[in-house]
């Protein structure tokens, strides 16, 4: 997938600045731009992500969106329940420990107060 092409690229040098045509790395054309060294697609390969990266990036979607949901309470002219200090403090904890794909995929989220 071009999305995957493109962060494996920005992993390695961060400033890169290319044009991909293709979805699949093995087929694509990557047209190297500005003066960018270009990157070997094994190279590239490497830093693919994997299952696991793919699996954790979901749970951080879900955890970030819950936690927008309460950040209002969370400003300055608010006081925050314990219970909802508990329930952020569970969300910012929940990748702790998650070390599988199979563990990202059974996350348990906290019951928002």
């Amino acid at each position: 997938m071009i999305i995957d092409i493109t962060k494996a690229i920005l992993k390695i040098n961060p400033n890169a600045k290319m044009t991909i045509r293709g979805q699949e790395l093995d087929t694509c054309t990557i047209e190297w731009l500005e003066g960018t060294t270009p990157i070997s697609k094994s190279d590239i390969q490497a830093q693919m992500p994997t299952e696991f990266d793919m699996a954790i990036e979901e749970v951080r979607l879900k955890r970030n969106s819950l936690l927008a949901e309460t950040d209002y309470l969370a400003l300055s002219d608010q006081t925050l329940s314990t219970e909802m200090t508990t329930y952020r403090q569970a969300l910012r904890d929940i990748t702790n420990g998650i070390t599988t794909v199979e563990q990202a995929n059974n996350v348990t989220w906290p019951t928002k107060p």
